[in-house]
């Protein structure tokens, strides 16, 4: 159990800094769904399996979503890279040797069983979380919701592109009310 944390613990670290040091905005969030899958691990190495499913669920799942649709929607991409450069294996071994580890640390775990086990304190329960979250921390809760739609409103707002034909129109139509 102490070698799959620390496997975990260095497949995250190695992860993060592929999204840092990542060139492509699409890359980097596959190299960010990788890390935040190493923090799950960590999280079922030590003892607390909710945590590790909320990791997944929550952060790997719902959050990188929204990340790709994003990356899509602003079309970051340069003309130059509208070539499929995914066929390119330094795109691709990266994230697939560190899933690889990660798929080796997980079948340690499950094989020693400790996916339940506690080091030391309570094992987090769905109640537990549900408690803290929506007790005393409602109102947290609740404007981290509104602070992401927010962020999404603003980058579907900037992402949209601006029509040229539509843009002319406008022009011409106050070109025409200033001469009148």
């Amino acid at each position: 159990m102490e070698l799959a944390f620390y496997v975990c613990g260095l497949v995250a670290v190695l992860a993060t800094i592929g999204v840092i040091t990542g060139t492509s905005p699409v890359h980097a969030v596959v190299y960010l769904i990788v890390s935040l899958i190493a923090v799950a691990l960590v999280f079922f190495a030590l003892g607390a399996p909710f945590a590790g499913a909320l990791e997944i669920i929550v952060y790997a799942g719902a959050i990188m979503v929204l990340f790709v649709f994003v990356v899509m929607m602003l079309n970051l991409r340069s003309d130059a890279e509208q070539e499929p450069s995914w066929r390119n294996p330094r795109h691709w071994v990266g994230p697939s040797l560190l899933t690889l580890l990660l798929l080796g640390a997980l079948a340690v775990l499950i094989g020693q069983g400790g996916m339940g086990q506690m080091i030391d304190g309570e094992l987090l329960t769905a109640r537990a979380v549900a408690l803290t979250l929506f007790g005393p921390w409602l109102i947290v809760v609740e404007l981290a919701a509104i602070l992401l739609l927010a962020a999404l409103v603003t980058a579907s707002h900037v992402g949209r592109r601006s029509n040229p034909l539509r843009k002319q129109r406008s022009m011409d139509s106050a070109n025409q009310g200033g001469n009148s």
